[in-house]
This record gives C-alpha cells, sequence and structure tokens, in this order.
C-alpha cells in the first residue's frame, strides 16, 4: 500500500500532466525495480556470515535444500558462506552479507572495520529480538542467538541499536520495499537512518554499510502475512551497495 502523502502528490500531478515528475516522485519514496538475475558468468561473490538456516536447513538430510532467500540471491550473486570476518577470508570477494551473525573475534572486527573502510560494501542484519524459530535445544552451539551480539562494531561505525518498543509484525520500508517484519530494532547514530531507526546507511571510508534492525524479514516460509516484498527488498539493498 502506498503511503497517503503519496497518493496526494501523484494525484495533482496527474491532473496536471507532469509525467517527468511523477516519474521523479515515485523514486523519491523509494518504489523502485527488482534486480535482475544475471547469467551465471555474470554473477559476483557475495559472502555470507550468518547463524540463520539460508544455506542448510536445521534438520540436513538428503533431500536438504536451501532457503527461498538463498534461492534468490543465487539469482545474481555466487555465494560464499564464510565462518569469521579475518583478512583471509575478506580478500574473496568486495560484497558481504551479514545476516544475524555470531559475534566476531576483536581481531577479526578489526578485520571487517579495515576492509570496508578500504572498499568493502556489507549489508548487515543485526536483529535485537529474533523471532525465527529454531528447533535447538537453548545453549546450543549451532543455535541463532536471540539477538544480535554486538561486540563493539555499531559503536565504532557511530551507531547505536535498540530493541523493539513493541514486540509482533510490523511493515517496514527497505531499498524502496514494503516488507514485513517481525518485532524489529531501531538504530539511531550518525550514519543516515531512514525508516524511524529501521534502517542506517553508512559511507565509511572507501566502503558503505547498510544495517537493518531485523533479520526475521528474510525468514518468508514461516512470517505470516504479505512477505512478496521482502526478498526483492534483500536484492535491491545488496544491488545499491555495488554502485
Amino acid at each position: 500500500m502506498r503511503r497517503k502523502g503519496t497518493r496526494l502528490i501523484l494525484g495533482g500531478l496527474a491532473a496536471l500532466g507532469l509525467a517527468g515528475a511523477v516519474a521523479v516522485k515515485v523514486a523519491d519514496f523509494g518504489h523502485s525495480n527488482v534486480p535482475t538475475p544475471r547469467p551465471v558468468p555474470e554473477r559476483p561473490a557475495l559472502m555470507l556470515v550468518t547463524t540463520l538456516p539460508i544455506v542448510f536447513p536445521e534438520e540436513f538430510t538428503l533431500d536438504a535444500t536451501g532457503s527461498k532467500a538463498l534461492a534468490a540471491l543465487e539469482t545474481r550473486y555466487r555465494v560464499l558462506p564464510i565462518g569469521t570476518t579475518d583478512t583471509r577470508s575478506l580478500g574473496q570477494a568486495r560484497l558481504l552479507l551479514m545476516a544475524h551473525p555470531l559475534a566476531q573475534p576483536a581481531e577479526d572486527l578489526v578485520a571487517l572495520d579495515q576492509w570496508v573502510r578500504g572498499g568493502g560494501r556489507v549489508l548487515l542484519l543485526a536483529d535485537p529480538l529474533l523471532e525465527w524459530t529454531s528447533k535447538r535445544p537453548l545453549g546450543d552451539k549451532l543455535r541463532p542467538p536471540p539477538s544480535f551480539a554486538d561486540t563493539g562494531l555499531l559503536s565504532h561505525w557511530g551507531l547505536a541499536l535498540k530493541g523493539p518498543a513493541e514486540t509482533g509484525p510490523r511493515q517496514g520500508w527497505l531499498a524502496g520495499f514494503e516488507i514485513l517484519t517481525a518485532s524489529p530494532g531501531s538504530l539511531a547514530g550518525e550514519c543516515a537512518i531512514r525508516d524511524r531507526g529501521f534502517v542506517a546507511r553508512c559511507t565509511l571510508g572507501k566502503g558503505k554499510a547498510t544495517v537493518v534492525a531485523d533479520a526475521d524479514f528474510l525468514n518468508v516460509e514461516e512470517l505470516d502475512g504479505p512477505t512478496e516484498h521482502n526478498l526483492d527488498a534483500l536484492l535491491t539493498a545488496l544491488a545499491e551497495l555495488e554502485r
């Protein structure tokens, strides 16, 4: 559903026949096209650090397949799962997706910061209250942590992450798409803040970091509500970082 302000602006412009201005306003309000799939030889590497069952389900079987999020990513990238953000691992590509990662050791956080400032691009999904269903018991090392474990990275980038004021589903905006989230948090700080703190866009040296205060939006298999644009938003957010 478009915002009320958008409808009023578009209605007035249409009445004046200003088609070009309409296009500008549509772009201003974030309505963009989904990035198109790339031919296999043209797909750049995308490093992935995550605790979420994106590449493999929790119950691994011979018939196991990846998630819908992985299928979407693989239309445009060669997904390279990595365990940590050490210098050697980060040397494999220019683009990184960190989807609710484990706390990184101090030396790897330093390597990540240096990699970004040297020209790397990272999309970090930092969820302060993860609601992704897991069959693994509490305390299991393979169970996704209940909240993003920030060991100083966000504050180093001039950001602060807060938990949700209220739990439950909420519509949010990411990369020009309205998406369904679950108990998202909020970000504040020195970067460009969007959608009441849902997204922060940071320019760090020669690189860029987009931080999103939710990771549950990737779980389109389980979210109860309209999720048709969730993965479109993911691909678009990554495409924006490539520019």
